[in-house]
């Protein structure tokens, strides 16, 4: 089997600085933009920035962690790295699109692999109407904000705001409450992975809220559509042993 053309991006972090240095002089590597598949070395946030990075092209990204957490990274080693990758499972990420407008009617487009979120921008509480494929399903939710999570994304912001831990290929979003004030008890919802989600904030001026998609951050928001973006859909590897539909089972029971 032919090997794959693989480039090395690193963090910037010592620890990542330290591996980026030693794969380089042990293998072959490209270019960037050149590669078939990219080695991220660092930690998830590293690893989501090269998937943004990539989208639209025909390339596979295989983290190693040289960062803290490293839920979406395989573990780090430079041994028979070439037949790690041949070998690796591949699974396909589709990311969010979201379209903000924000309060001068300004629109804004961004796309979130892990998470569409709205949070207030002040001490007052957000107000915010949903609607579901045209369909009103909350009038008003008085809380310090929501998020819409996809499965890959549910073990992160989503599952610390008490979201639900969604299994990859489920074909379901998470759509989860940030402290809810009213409806208090209201734990949030689960939604078809094609379903159009609109969020409209109430008293946008009085009550400014900003809408985030990854790292990417609109202020003072009036409206946000999202839905899934297949178009720009992304690859990323994993060891077999360590598959990430394993690793969302295992967080499942994990205390």
């Amino acid at each position: 089997m032919q090997e794959k053309k693989i480039a090395f991006l690193g963090s910037g972090s010592p620890r990542a600085n330290e591996a980026l240095a030693a794969l380089s002089n042990r293998y072959d590597h490209v270019l960037s933009a050149e590669a078939e598949v990219i080695v991220a070395l660092g930690g998830d946030g590293f690893l989501l920035q090269c998937l943004h990075e990539v989208m639209g092209r025909d390339v596979a990204i295989f983290g190693m962690n040289r960062g803290s957490v490293g839920f979406l990274m395989n573990d780090y080693s430079g041994i028979d790295l070439p037949k790690r990758i041949a070998s690796a499972e591949p699974v396909s990420l589709v990311p969010l699109r979201q379209k903000s407008t924000d309060i001068d009617g300004v629109t804004h487009e961004a796309l979130a692999i892990n998470e569409v979120s709205l949070l207030r921008e002040t001490r007052q509480a957000a107000k915010i109407r949903i609607l579901i494929d045209g369909v009103e399903r909350m009038p008003e939710m008085i809380c310090d904000g929501v998020l819409v999570s996809t499965p890959a994304g549910s073990t992160a912001y989503n599952l610390s705001a008490h979201g639900p831990i969604v299994p990859i290929g489920s074909g379901v979003l998470a759509l989860t409450p940030i402290s809810a004030f009213r409806p208090r008890r209201w734990r949030g919802a689960l939604l078809p992975h094609d379903a159009v989600i609109h969020f409209e904030v109430l008293e946008s001026k009085k009550r400014p809220v900003s809408a985030v998609a990854d790292g990417t951050e609109v202020r003072d928001i009036a409206f946000v559509e999202i839905r899934e973006a297949p178009e720009f859909s992304v690859k990323i590897l994993f060891d077999r042993e360590q598959s990430l539909q394993e690793r969302i089972l295992k967080e499942q029971f994990s205390s």
